[in-house]
């Protein structure tokens, strides 16, 4: 089921869209003969203006009507075009901050209904390496944001030393995924400098975040706690946060049916700073500034 924002969307769309097309095909006709019968009957004499008095247009039915286009054009936008996102946790740094706003790329794996969210046509499939946005398979009412790992078919496995290796299906041969230009990161948890490493996943090229002082937290690891080693359902994605060991992903919660793929995240449209002094009076929600630095493509 649709959340409930699309949902009220596409009912909007199809009760505005009611009365536009009731309007223009029934009411409209009626009106305008009533305005030709009383133009007849003064013999051409009378202005415009009290013709239209003869048969007015109803306020709220001029006011609907005029709000369907709009509507509707936000719906197909929105939910077979690009959808804005904000990021609400760290779980994706570096590559994406809180409070960056992207772009998601609804047809990029596929063009669903925004209600039931059928697959309607067949546009592409997920890539290693693409952040995705999709249905938290623990609660579909909440859209997550992750990078792409394992393929249907995969085995993935994440060793002690945080390196993803990677058997793409029909393969036996697990390849370890490149790291390189290891250097201490602009982040700090509890004291401890991230560091930070470049990694390729596939065609993308991009870095990730690795908590120097923390261990594999493998016993949490779903679905056999404590291996570090899944095969990926046909039909399912492996996915993982960039910021490695601050990301509830697939280790811990499984994997991502393809069903529940909104989109791929494309860009960054504005990106607002939300830091602030502890004794600031700001509510916040408040933005305090804009990164302006950040706006453009995601790698």
């Amino acid at each position: 089921m649709a959340n409930l924002f699309s949902l009220i969307l596409v009912l909007a769309t199809i009760v505005t869209g009611i009365i536009w097309a009731l309007d223009r095909f029934l009411w409209a006709p009626k009106r305008q003969l009533k305005i030709d019968a009383a133009a007849a009957n003064a013999g051409g004499q009378v202005d415009a203006k009290t013709l239209e008095a003869v048969a007015p247009q109803p306020g709220w039915v001029e006011s609907t009507s005029s709000m369907f286009p709009v509507i509707a054009l936000i719906m197909v936008f929105r939910s077979f075009i690009y959808e804005p996102f904000q990021i609400p946790s760290g779980s994706m740094m570096p590559t994406l901050l809180v409070g960056d706003f992207i772009l998601v790329e609804k047809f990029a794996y596929g063009l669903r209904d925004p209600v039931f969210r059928h697959k309607l046509v067949e546009t592409g499939e997920p890539e290693r390496g693409d952040i995705a946005v999709f249905k938290y398979p623990v609660n579909p009412n909440v859209d997550y944001i992750k990078r792409v790992v394992g393929l249907p078919g995969d085995l993935v496995r994440y060793s002690d030393n945080k390196q993803i290796c990677i058997a793409p299906k029909g393969t036996t041969e697990c390849k370890p995924v490149m790291m390189s230009q290891m250097h201490d990161s602009d982040f700090v948890q509890n004291r401890t400098r991230l560091i930070q490493f470049t990694e390729q996943l596939g065609e993308a090229k991009h870095d990730i975040l690795i908590h120097p002082l923390r261990p594999n937290q493998t016993f949490d690891y779903q679905p056999r706690p404590g291996l570090a080693e899944w095969v990926v359902p046909e039909g399912h994605y492996f996915v993982m946060g960039d910021n490695r060991d601050n990301s509830a992903d697939s280790r811990y919660w499984g994997f991502v049916p393809e069903a529940n793929l909104v989109g791929k995240a494309v860009g960054i449209w504005i990106s607002f700073e939300f830091e602030r002094s502890a004794d600031s009076v700001l509510p916040s929600w408040i933005p305090t500034g804009v990164r302006f630095s950040r706006i453009g493509g995601i790698d």
